[in-house]
């Protein structure tokens, strides 16, 4: 087995240099090169002549170029055409964004080309998805793999050595499952399926590889994520010792929903037990997730213990200062807030305050995990967006007490069965319903030569009294993108459109104290139209606020658009949702039209999922997400059942913890947003 593990300049046609351009593919081992997957395939089986091809469908061509050239379209994308002939006529391919490719392709050459075809200008048109240039010394297989490649490298090469390593380490890599694991769930063998995803023999040999290969991974996957059994202790146990919780609850001006009541249920029941609480809530936008931790952190008072409330932004921490101060503020709870922008004397005493049990509740950002902050006794952390922070962030929070119990909460909502794999270290609660009285929030997708008429609607909005968020992607102009700029933008409007109205400014380079004075000017209506960047993505609640326009929304992912939407809509006022957007892309489209047809996050998540992908959709390098080569997370479920079954049925595979580590080197730390 550790001859797999060996590392990729030993082997054959490799060498110390080759090594090092593949390490930029993340490939360092025999292990790592057998698990880089096709990208895609060429099948020379399927082929079909250019007279045969129809407009709208596939085609797979293999032809001769005539002539080649290079041109930018109006908004400065790369465009790059080729004219191809085979026996029965000729067709014009086109690659977009591809400048390079005017130093490879080139009149003369034999070529196969995939993609879709359409009629332009009269004549066909391919835009090709994939292709392959024909060498003098051609590999006769029927079906060609297609890697991903990095600069220095080419698909000759990345062939030839896939295939040293298939010959010389596949018969060493090791068959996690046994004969009669395999027999019972139709399984192939490991080694045929590693040959059959590189090199197919068929497409039923290429359907069994994958299976194969996507349920190891999502096997190997759960291991990584299987729980450690928690050491009980009697520290842990919330058992209330004054009415505190009846207080709040009485002193709420508003009746919990059911997925409120259900949630709070589980978190009491697990709060109530000897083994830590791990437990990840998940809800919409506007769901209610903060009265639910504000009512579990009101248990762990009532029991003796204090609280920890993390949040990944400055804004987010003080909003949710503001909104538990209000719950609490019918009772004797302590509470304080710690931030970066904490001055050096208050921060002393809030420490030390902590640290003799004086504080009940402390709310901050990174500024708890610090070193020098200490918990006289933590019963309870939470952590609010908890996918801005790292792994080891959450560690370390828990370990400033005693074997606390923990709740992260979550405003990006996954699909069930994903979730339970994506957090299966976390017992997971859902509040998917909303609070009563809260009315879609109507989205639509303009166009910037229409930015006119959603102003003048605004204008009219804001003569009702409305309160208006207008969003940038960026805080200043910059050279290597066309990006509408906040400040720029606040410029124009406060002289312009909105003169006769109070525009204000909030992006994340501000000092603490100029965000605060703006956000309390914009809840006390002071406020009319407030231009910011994403720094309002979570934690800003304004009830009056009813239209959201979102600038350059192409250049932002779909969960993003949903908190930032989020922002308005919190009310009982009709709430508008304008996403200014110049899309270039088909993915880009996609997203903005999925957020005009729905309000619900979870329908949004599984489309976003199915757009960009688990690395891209969490945004993250965790639990493996990122190196998952064959599964996928939206079209196997049943697969990743399935594994979870293998492992409650076969388990604990303690032995292959060192395998489980290999697969998924980077499970540790989440890249902030």
């Amino acid at each position: 087995m550790d001859k797999v593990f060996r590392e990729i300049q030993y082997v054959k046609g490799i060498g110390p240099k080759r090594s090092q351009t593949l390490a930029r593919l993340n490939i360092n081992t025999v292990f790592d090169l057998l698990w880089h997957m096709p990208r895609a395939y060429i099948n020379r089986e399927n082929l079909q002549g250019i007279a045969e091809v129809k407009t709208g469908e596939q085609a797979n061509l293999k032809g001769k170029i005539l002539t080649v050239e290079k041109s930018r379209s109006r908004n400065g994308m790369h465009i790059f055409k080729a004219t191809i002939e085979d026996r029965t006529g000729l067709i014009r391919a086109v690659w977009f964004n591809q400048p390079y490719l005017v130093r490879y392709v080139k009149p003369g050459q034999e070529i196969y080309v995939s993609g879709k075809v359409k009629n332009s200008y009269g004549g066909l048109e391919l835009t090709v998805s994939e292709y392959e240039l024909i060498s003098t010394h051609e590999d006769n297989r029927k079906v060609l793999p297609i890697y991903a490649l990095t600069e220095g490298l080419n698909q000759k090469f990345m062939r030839s050595i896939v295939l040293n390593v298939l010959n010389d380490f596949l018969p060493l890599y090791p068959e996690i499952f046994s004969d009669s694991i395999r027999e019972e769930y139709g399984l192939g063998d490991i080694r045929s399926a590693f040959k059959n995803m590189h090199f197919p023999d068929s497409r039923k040999a290429y359907a069994i590889a994958r299976r194969r290969l996507a349920l190891e991974e999502l096997f190997l996957f759960q291991l990584s994520l299987i729980k450690k059994p928690s050491i009980s202790h009697g520290y842990t146990i919330h058992k209330e010792k004054t009415d505190l919780v009846a207080t709040i609850n009485e002193s709420i001006p508003f009746e919990l929903t059911n997925a409120q009541k259900r949630v709070l249920q589980e978190l009491y029941t697990d709060m109530e037990n000897p083994i830590s609480m791990n437990r990840l809530i998940q809800g919409d936008v506007g769901s209610g997730k903060t009265v639910v931790a504000a009512l579990a952190m009101a248990k762990c008072v009532a029991s003796g213990y204090q609280s920890a409330l993390m949040a990944p932004t400055e804004i987010l921490a003080k909003q949710h200062f503001k909104s538990l101060s209000k719950f609490f503020n019918q009772s004797e709870v302590v509470i304080a807030c710690l931030t970066g922008s904490t001055g050096a004397a208050e921060k002393r005493m809030i420490v030390e305050a902590v640290a003799a049990g004086n504080i009940d509740i402390l709310v901050g950002t990174h500024s708890l995990i610090q070193e020098g902050i200490h918990f006289r006794n933590l019963g309870l952390a939470v952590i609010d967006e908890q996918h801005r922070f790292g792994v080891k962030q959450r560690a370390t929070l828990v370990n400033k007490g005693f074997y606390p119990d923990l709740i992260v909460m979550t405003a990006t909502p996954i699909p069930r069965t994903l979730a339970l794999t994506v957090y299966g270290d976390l017992d997971l609660s859902v509040i998917d319903e909303l609070p009563p009285g809260r009315k879609p929030i109507k989205t639509y997708y303009i166009k910037s030569s229409h930015r006119n008429r959603v102003y003048d609607f605004v204008q009219k909005e804001l003569e009702k009294e409305a309160q208006v968020y207008i969003v940038c992607p960026l805080v200043e102009e910059s050279e290597k993108q066309d990006l509408q700029a906040a400040v720029t933008l606040y410029e124009e409007l406060k002289n312009g459109v909105f003169k006769v109205f109070n525009v204000g400014l909030i992006h994340g380079r501000l000092k603490a104290e100029e965000k605060d004075y703006t956000m309390n000017r914009l809840q006390r209506g002071e406020i009319d139209v407030l231009v910011s960047t994403t720094v309002i993505e979570v934690g800003v609640d304004v009830p009056n606020a009813s239209i959201i326009v979102i600038e350059q929304a192409e250049r932002f992912g779909l969960s993003q658009l949903h908190q930032l939407r989020g922002r308005v809509g919190r009310g009982n006022i009709e709430s508008h949702c304008f996403l200014i957007a110049e899309p270039k892309t088909e993915e880009a489209i996609r997203r903005l039209k999925a957020m005009e047809k729905t309000n619900d996050g979870f329908v949004l998540a599984t489309e976003d999922l199915v757009i960009r992908g688990p690395g891209d959709f969490w945004g993250v390098r965790q639990h493996g997400l990122d190196q998952l080569k064959v599964a996928n997370l939206v079209k196997d479920t049943k697969l990743i059942e399935l594994s979870k079954r293998i492992i409650d049925i076969h388990g604990p595979f303690e032995n292959l913890q060192y395998y489980v580590d290999e697969k998924f080197k980077t499970n540790s730390e989440i890249a902030p947003n």
